[in-house]
């Protein structure tokens, strides 16, 4: 779905551009991250596009989809439903970006184009957050471990106490390298 920024300056000043529309952005989404994106369901997207006074457009729209991505542990395909809002202010020029905030989400129209199929992709990649699991590695007492290697977590305390008794030999002269160089400051 592509908008034209003047289009909507002419017909939508009095009424916003209503929409409830599905959209299947798989293909687009799966070549341009195939890494993260293993799956998609349709898109089904319900809001609108009102025209402010200073003909800058308002994007408004309440997002659902369901997304196949890999576990960040095994890569197990795991099924993560969206359900969001999106709102975008798209202004003609860069002197446009002075009237809003840091935090709102303003973007400049080139060619006069509104891709909304991309701008809803990208808010889709914004959905996953870092640690996807599926429902048996979020359900496992025991992290995985093999030869030589374990899984850990950050800031696990039996984890940091296990990696402070094995100290590589190779390391262990530089454990007190800074008190070495503190004594020889003091003279």
């Amino acid at each position: 779905m592509k908008l034209s920024l003047s289009e909507l300056q002419k017909e939508y000043r009095q009424a916003p551009l209503k929409f409830d529309e599905a959209l299947d952005l798989k293909a687009d989404l799966m070549e341009r991250y195939p890494d993260e994106v293993l799956d998609v369901t349709p898109v089904h997207i319900n809001g609108m596009v009102s025209v402010e006074g200073n003909g800058d457009a308002l994007f408004y729209a309440h997002i659902k989809a369901t997304l196949t991505v890999p576990s960040t542990r095994s890569l197990a395909p795991v099924e993560l439903p969206a359900d969001f809002d999106v709102t975008e202010f798209y202004v003609d020029s860069q002197a446009a970006l002075s009237r809003y905030e840091k935090t709102d989400v303003v973007l400049v129209v080139d060619n006069d184009e509104i891709d909304v199929d991309k701008a809803i992709a990208d808010n889709l990649l914004l959905q996953i957050p870092m640690q996807v699991l599926t429902k048996a590695e979020q359900s496992a007492d025991q992290l995985p471990e093999g030869q030589g290697w374990e899984v850990t977590i950050e800031g696990d305390q039996d984890a940091e106490e296990s990696d402070s008794k094995t100290v590589d030999p190779r390391l262990a002269k530089l454990k007190n390298f800074f008190d070495d160089s503190s004594k020889g400051d003091e003279k």
